[in-house]
């Protein structure tokens, strides 16, 4: 602390990133990051932007990376008006909370979500509610529903849960807040579930986030988009234009166009991440486990009989590290990323160790 700190600083409690430690023969399954490469398609773009023309990064990026919009647009079926990209949906999200979130009602999320949500309200000072997840960790739209609110957020599938929340039932809460925002997260939702994005054009109050972090495997890049009615839009670019008017580089703007046109590669990563972790569940569940159901690229789970942080430090000193929470409700569960085949193998052969 420092007398030279704003009282916003004094008061912030920051987001805590996942761990990314520097551990040889480490099997890193804590921060959701995807196993497999990015579309060779990006690599080769990335490489043809710098060429032989490499003074070319003296050169500001497009400000409005109108070609990441355009490729958006095209891949989602609507139009570059509602497209906004940012650095990282964490970036887009910061401008949502900004443009779209701040007014006199508090907000509504989910009390077991993702955990940059208050930090955000607190570097803000946007007043929110949280609404206390079902016994079984499920999202029930009827608690949305006649509550006075400033907006409505909320991740499909929910993280750390994984638990997805049907389309009709997102519709539901639009339905029920036709005066507030309602924005799904969906970083998830290509490992499992139907996208939000087929509702845009029915309600001018949805505004849906992804990121080209997980199912991409451009987390590197670090390149999120939203979509909704232009008017959101314009609203985040008017945030965004009074905050940082460049924030995609070059080589993130032409790797994330490669990527979302790789739609075989893209397809094949996902069925392939789908796959491990249904076999990952299973054998966990053999194992005693409680797994919830997911429909991310990563389980969570608990054990009735073992508690879960002395289950995490048994796995780290054999080099597997997970995630997890010390927090209310969730502090017997483990969040666990689904690696490859191999990775998951090794963490299910220690498990059975641990579990003697």
């Amino acid at each position: 602390m420092s007398r030279f700190w704003s009282q916003v600083v004094n008061d912030l409690t920051p987001y805590v990133p996942g761990e990314q430690p520097k551990i040889a023969n480490l099997i890193k399954l804590n921060t959701n990051e995807n196993p497999y490469p990015p579309s060779p398609r990006a690599l080769a773009a990335i490489q043809a932007e710098l060429g032989d023309d490499a003074a070319r990064l003296r050169l500001y990026p497009d400000p409005n990376a109108d070609l990441l919009k355009n490729a958006i647009a095209r891949t989602h079926a609507v139009t570059a008006r509602q497209v906004f990209v940012g650095n990282s949906s964490d970036e887009v999200l910061a401008h949502v909370f900004m443009a779209l979130l701040k007014h006199e009602q508090p907000i509504l999320f989910p009390d077991i979500t993702y955990s940059f949500y208050p930090v955000y309200c607190g570097l803000y000072g946007i007043a929110y509610q949280t609404v206390p997840l079902a016994d079984d960790f499920s999202i029930n739209p009827a608690d949305y529903t006649g509550r006075p609110n400033g907006g409505i957020i909320f991740p499909n599938p929910n993280a750390p849960t994984g638990r997805l929340l049907p389309l009709a039932a997102i519709e539901q809460i639009l339905v029920a807040n036709p005066d507030s925002v309602v924005v799904v997260d969906e970083a998830y939702i290509d490992f499992g579930g139907k996208s939000a994005i087929s509702l845009v054009d029915r309600y001018d109050n949805l505004l849906v986030t992804h990121t080209l972090s997980k199912s991409r495997s451009l987390a590197g890049l670090r390149v999120g988009f939203a979509i909704g009615h232009p008017t959101l839009i314009e609203a985040l670019e008017r945030v965004k234009n009074s905050f940082n008017s460049y924030p995609l580089d070059r080589l993130a703007i032409v790797g994330a166009v490669a990527a979302m046109e790789d739609s075989a590669w893209f397809e094949e990563c996902c069925t392939k991440v789908i796959a491990t972790r249904d076999t990952l569940s299973a054998e966990l569940g053999e194992l005693g486990f409680e797994v919830l159901p997911s429909a991310a690229n990563f389980i969570f789970a608990r054990h009735p009989q073992h508690d879960a942080a002395e289950l995490a430090k048994s796995l780290r000193e054999r080099s597997i590290i997970v995630r997890h929470f010390k927090l209310p409700r969730i502090d017997q569960f483990l969040r666990i990323s689904i690696g490859t085949d191999a990775e998951c193998q090794a963490l299910t052969t220690a498990l059975r160790e641990i579990l003697g």
